[in-house]
């Protein structure tokens, strides 16, 4: 099988940073596509950044100029370095390896992670 594990969550006030990162175990391998996902209660889940096998990347238009997704194949992993967060980006945010090679909501999830921005 596989497993996606999420860290680096948690409450940081407007205008700060914080990184997230996502560990492959299992199946996947460098194939995937990795992306992060975002969700608040009572709306659908929304695409945040994605990064296919060959470094291809693609941003919401909110992340765009403040979020970074990179990938460490050697170290099966992922990670989403988050400035000048708002509150608008508190939300749960998910790891996902998708293995169509882009990011179509398919594939494997990990548990989410909170991210709380507020005073």
């Amino acid at each position: 099988q596989a497993q996606l594990v999420e860290s680096g969550g948690g409450l940081v006030q407007p205008g700060g940073s914080l990184r997230l990162s996502c560990v492959a175990s299992g199946r996947i391998d460098h194939t995937y596509c990795m992306a992060w996902y975002r969700q608040v209660p009572g709306k659908e889940r929304e695409l945040v950044a994605s990064i296919s096998e060959y470094e291809t990347i693609t941003y919401a238009d909110f992340a765009e100029g403040r979020f970074t997704i990179s990938r460490d194949n050697a170290n099966a992993r992922v990670d989403l370095q988050m400035t000048a967060l708002k509150p608008q980006d508190t939300a749960v945010y998910y790891c996902n390896a998708d293995p169509r090679g882009s990011a179509s909501g398919s594939g494997y999830w990990g548990q989410g992670t909170q991210v709380t921005v507020s005073v």
